[in-house]
């Protein structure tokens, strides 16, 4: 799921919640200051507007969760207007029914029947509007400005794939943008249309598209991060994470690389934010040390900006300096002393440009604190793959690319697992395990093992 629907769909919870709140409080200001010249309002001195507010605003914390319960907030199916509505309406009614149990319970009577039956009807009102306008901001960007547009590659010649073809090139408000309408390409003609008009997504509407063939389109949209989708009159079976939607009432499958999509997105994203947030204050005056001891043995920066690879783009990671100033430079001259002969990694241990400092630090791997900065910036997350140098990255085989398919992490499964000692191949292996069966708790056993790790083990020098 790209970033730019993640955001619109992670936004109704937000605007959910304030249309709620901003329903009750049009109710009790519609009681108060118009109705009230027809009937006294008598619930003004035992319901104060501070205190039915706050009574409101637990309200919205009920509306919210009865949306959920009702699938308004789920991320794996488009949802017509009308079916939008319907669960607006079930969901809200869900929510007043509690309200109205929760002042039986108490036993709270107060003589206003319209903040039951008028806040009814101004949340549905209210939070349907809400929706509606984020679905023209949403549109508006997809029309004008071609954010989060999907480009999409259809692949079949039956009436089906037309369907669909006419479908997404009508319909605006599906984001999807048609770059091509081909019977039987060959995997080089997809490459050159990746290369040409790019590519996020391939639909496969074609029955009878030889099996050997599918095998080799799914390895081709994994190994270029593409959305692989299908009609599901295919009978093979790729893949234990996928997706139900539709397009012009044509169920269409897609296959997913990974557990780690929607709300789980957004929760690993919450966690990444908060606990790089929280180390980096505690962090501060060991940081202020560091730079200090640095600074003091040798010249150059305190820290490094390193280019690595985190889901096929790159970026600058952040360490402290471990080594002299031109260290990369001299790189070249010690490739044949390399450990690690059984991939595209350098690893070199008693590396002679590694400083004094540099080898305190490395030891109690207070070099890879600084990398707080890039999980709160968003380069990469508390755990995932190792992010690898470009060039190693460059000398990937096509099974090495499966670990681009996340974010890369400070942490992760591999580097719990043995670290260095791991041959290449076998971090693939545990990184594609990672991926395939992510988890939020197999994240917090993850951090919990690093902790550990970074007290005990002594040998990352």
């Amino acid at each position: 799921m790209k970033k730019f629907d993640l955001l619109f769909n992670v936004i109704r919870v937000p605007a959910d919640f304030g249309m709620v709140v901003l329903a009750g409080i049009t109710t009790y200001i519609f009681r108060t200051e118009i109705l009230s010249i027809f009937r006294p309002v008598l619930f003004e001195f035992q319901l104060p507007l501070n205190r039915y507010i706050s009574l409101v605003v637990f309200s919205a914390f009920l509306f919210i969760a009865a949306y959920s319960i009702s699938g308004l907030y789920s991320m794996k199916k488009r949802m017509s207007i009308a079916e939008e509505f319907a669960k607006i309406l079930i969901a809200s009614s869900a929510g007043t029914l509690s309200i109205i149990i929760f002042i039986f319970l108490r036993q709270e009577l107060f003589d206003s029947r319209f903040l039951v039956i008028g806040g009814w009807s101004f949340v549905i009102l209210f939070v349907f509007s809400g929706r509606l306008m984020i679905r023209a901001t949403q549109r508006y960007a997809i029309g004008r400005y071609n954010y989060g547009v999907h480009r999409v590659l259809i692949i079949g010649g039956d009436t089906v794939s037309e369907k669909i073809a006419t479908a997404l090139s009508q319909n605006p408000a599906l984001g999807c943008f048609l770059i091509g309408h081909l019977l039987n390409p060959t995997i080089d003609e997809l490459k050159e249309i990746l290369k040409n008009s790019g590519i996020d997504e391939v639909i496969l509407a074609n029955p009878n598209y030889p099996a050997e063939k599918i095998v080799e389109l799914v390895d081709f949209c994994h190994e270029h991060h593409l959305a692989f989708k299908f009609v599901p009159n295919i009978y093979q079976t790729f893949s234990t994470h996928y997706d139900v939607d539709s397009i012009a009432n044509v169920p269409i499958i897609e296959l997913k690389r990974t557990a780690l999509d929607g709300w789980g997105k957004v929760f690993k994203r919450i966690v990444d934010i908060l606990f790089s947030f929280f180390a980096l204050i505690f962090f501060l005056p060991l940081f202020a040390i560091c730079a200090f001891a640095i600074k003091w043995e040798t010249a150059g920066p305190v820290f490094v900006r390193l280019k690595r690879i985190s889901k096929n783009k790159e970026f600058f990671i952040y360490k402290f300096r471990s080594m002299i100033e031109n260290a990369e430079e001299l790189k070249q001259y010690l490739i044949k002393l390399n450990e690690r002969n059984d991939g595209p990694l350098f690893k070199m241990k008693n590396d002679p440009r590694i400083t004094g400092v540099g080898k305190f630090l490395r030891k109690y791997r207070i070099d890879e604190l600084p990398q707080f900065f890039n999980v709160l910036m968003g380069d990469i997350s508390l755990v995932g793959p190792r992010p690898h140098q470009p060039d190693e990255v460059a000398r990937y085989t096509k099974g090495h690319k499966k670990v681009l398919a996340i974010q890369a992490g400070a942490t992760g499964l591999a580097q719990v697992s043995g670290s260095s000692d791991l041959s290449f191949e076998e971090e693939v292996v545990i990184d594609t395990f990672y991926i395939e069966n992510w988890s939020l708790w197999i994240d917090m056993k993850i951090i919990a093992k690093t902790i550990l790790k970074i007290l005990r083990d002594r040998s990352a020098v």
